[in-house]
């Protein structure tokens, strides 16, 4: 089965300051270091490619605050960057991409609706799980995943649906859209007392916080996962998967201190894959990048997810 990879040029377009002269690990690089990787691999021949379209306010007011997005507007700079949460910079043409991100998991999810494949991957940025519905940070602006999840909920009339998330830092901004609603399984794993730092307080059950202490290592990682995800997503049984993937807790990434491998990210991907083709109500996975930040790692990490996805 193919994975249709999802994109746009205007993903280029968000730019994000220089820190002590040096280029923002943010950058335009990151997606095109993942495009090289399927080349060279030679996947680029079995997959299924399409541009990602804009999102309409309509799409993003399912998630975040009407002021908000009204905010983020008015503050655009015409050149520099204005500040507007932390870790968070608008350039001139920010919300372009932005835009394109988050409609092109829209676009993943009419895929996977329409039967045209199982497996869609967003090679998009500006990522997304850090926003909440009022608020800008770590690096998001719109919440990629969350825009999707929140489509397929109202356009599909689906009634249960997982968003798991092996980026190394915690998606406090999808915790905060889904908080209050049973329709969403939200599985979160990220290292124990990293940025956002956000508190876990939530009890629900269909949310599970998965912290990693800094020596995490594969092994570790994988138990994690087979003890708390798998059996969550079991009994939960959701009718279509959404992934946010940031490959940062990779080994070579020096955004934390966990310590994962390309291997391992094709291990969590397979038994995704796994619990897809084993459901009776799983529709399919659309997964959209998130962090991971040392090009190389990347490139080869979101290519061992693509081809466990799709069983390449």
């Amino acid at each position: 089965m193919t994975v249709c990879i999802i994109s746009h040029p205007d993903c280029h377009l968000h730019v994000m300051p220089e820190i002590a002269g040096d280029e923002h690990p943010e950058n335009s690089a990151r997606i095109d270091a993942i495009s090289n990787q399927l080349v060279s691999s030679g996947l680029d021949y079995v997959l299924m490619y399409r541009d990602g379209p804009q999102v309409t306010r309509e799409q993003l007011e399912r998630v975040h605050d009407s002021d908000y997005l009204d905010a983020l507007a008015a503050k655009a700079p015409l050149d520099g960057f204005v500040e507007i949460g932390e870790d968070a910079f608008l350039s001139p043409q920010t919300l372009i991409a932005a835009s394109r991100a988050a409609g092109s998991v829209v676009l993943g999810v009419d895929i996977v609706m329409q039967r045209l494949t199982k497996a869609v991957f967003a090679n998009v940025r500006p990522p997304g799980h850090h926003a909440e519905r009022k608020r800008a940070m770590g690096f998001c602006f719109y919440n990629n995943i969350a825009v999707g999840a929140a489509y397929a909920l109202a356009e599909y009339a689906l009634q249960r649906v997982a968003i798991v998330d092996f980026d190394v830092h915690h998606g406090n901004g999808t915790e905060d859209v889904f908080i209050d609603d049973p329709r969403v399984l939200f599985c979160s794993s990220f290292q124990d007392r990293l940025f956002p730092q956000t508190e876990i307080t939530s009890h629900r059950t269909n949310f599970v916080a998965t912290p990693l202490p800094a020596v995490t290592k594969g092994a570790q990682f994988r138990q994690a996962i087979t003890d708390q995800w798998l059996p969550a997503l079991a009994d939960f049984n959701p009718q279509l998967i959404f992934i946010s993937a940031g490959f940062d807790a990779h080994l070579l990434d020096d955004m934390s201190q966990v310590s994962l491998t390309e291997v391992d990210y094709q291990w969590v991907s397979e038994q995704l894959r796994s619990y897809m083709d084993s459901s009776d109500d799983c529709l399919g996975i659309v997964s959209a990048l998130e962090g991971g930040y040392e090009s190389g790692a990347l490139a080869r990490s979101a290519v061992a997810h693509i081809k466990a996805l799709g069983k390449l």
